[in-house]
């Protein structure tokens, strides 16, 4: 007699970053998903797993993705983070959040950046006369202190474009890097 195997879900992974302000932001995130497919990984993001709420008010509107992304990361057994410097010198303040969110609740804590710099050399373009935290991190201490104590991975890299949130060669190393983790040998991509 065969015994048939359990069945096996692949392992659920919220991607974070600010590509969801592109005017084209479904279509990366589609190509972000379409990559976690290959390698054995649910992605699932905002906008397309989570849609924007047709709420009146705008600020009931704001709470409702708050918290539509919030259940979307607790769906999900780790978190694939885009800490590209955005709108300054330092990563996105809601994927900031997010990322200390899914710590906070223990999950896999995965994290690039297309920008290899560190982080006091990009605030040295711009000083304003405060001291500069510099660790030789790409961001805030905190930020790769949190990935390296979950035992996560942080892959830092130049962007081989010019458009650092459409350039996805950075993004699949790191979901590379969290399918070998994650995913069962018996789903892994061959």
């Amino acid at each position: 007699m065969i015994v048939p195997l359990p069945a096996v879900e692949s392992p659920r992974i919220y991607l974070a970053g600010p590509e969801v302000f592109l005017p084209d932001a479904e279509t990366v995130l589609a190509r972000k998903k379409a990559i976690c497919a290959r390698l054995g990984l649910i992605g699932v993001c905002p906008l397309l797993d989570a849609p924007t709420p047709a709420a009146q008010e705008r600020g009931e509107r704001a709470f409702a993705i708050a918290a539509a992304n919030e259940a979307l990361i607790r769906s999900c057994v780790a978190i694939l983070a885009n800490l590209t410097p955005f709108r300054g010198a330092s990563a996105d303040a809601g994927t900031v959040y997010e990322l200390g969110f899914a710590r906070g609740l223990g999950l896999g804590l995965y994290a690039y950046t297309n920008d290899p710099r560190d982080y006091a050399a990009r605030v040295l373009d711009d000083p304003d006369q405060m001291d500069i935290e510099d660790f030789g991190l790409s961001d805030n201490l905190m930020l790769e202190g949190g990935i390296a104590a979950a035992g996560g991975v942080f892959v830092r890299a130049t962007a081989a474009a010019e458009d650092p949130f459409r350039e996805l060669g950075v993004f699949e190393t790191c979901a590379r890097a969290a399918s070998r983790r994650l995913v069962p040998a018996i789903l892994a991509p061959r």
